[in-house]
């Protein structure tokens, strides 16, 4: 079963699903990223990622 939209995850995790995931706070970007694979850092940083769609 598929996990809700707007679930967060935070860098260093493990992704718990995949879809399109959105940093959460400015600046933003979106990426596509796999259940299972390491949640990235964006711009060198730890962020939250939010999953904005299923894939």
């Amino acid at each position: 079963m598929a996990i809700a939209l707007g679930t967060t995850a935070k860098t260093g995790e493990k992704c718990p699903e995949s879809g399109v995931w959105r940093v959460v706070g400015s600046p933003s970007t979106t990426a596509p990223i796999a259940k299972g694979n390491t949640m990235p850092p964006y711009q060198g940083k730890a962020v939250t990622w939010e999953l904005t769609r299923l894939a």
